[in-house]
């Protein structure tokens, strides 16, 4: 648990972790994701001592919601998800067995 929480973020710290391993994360990851989480909140508020403009500036963690999920190639790139429905739009053979990288590759993007 984050250092200088309240009762409302130990619970919220605690409730996260819970969900996370319900759905099957490691335990060490579900800690982490719940501190980061909780931490971030905490900054918005204005409870934490020291906050990242990113922190403060950014959406909450909750409305984001994994919309960044699997952006490996960079913080505002389409999941691979979202890669193929464009291939697949555009009739791009042989998309099913692509990689994100490769599906970028074949739909002209960076």
């Amino acid at each position: 648990m984050p250092a200088g929480a309240n009762d409302k973020r130990e619970r919220q710290y605690e409730h996260i972790k819970d969900q996370k391993l319900e759905q099957g994360v490691d335990e060490g990851r579900a800690k982490e994701i719940a501190a980061r989480t909780v931490n971030k909140d905490r900054a918005q508020q204005g409870e934490s001592e020291q906050a990242s403009r990113t922190s403060t500036d950014d959406v909450s963690p909750e409305h984001r919601g994994g919309k960044r999920s699997g952006n490996d190639l960079g913080p505002n790139s389409p999941t691979k998800e979202q890669l193929y429905e464009q291939a697949r739009r555009r009739g791009i053979p042989g998309r099913s067995d692509m990689t994100k990288a490769q599906l970028q590759r074949a739909l002209g993007e960076p």
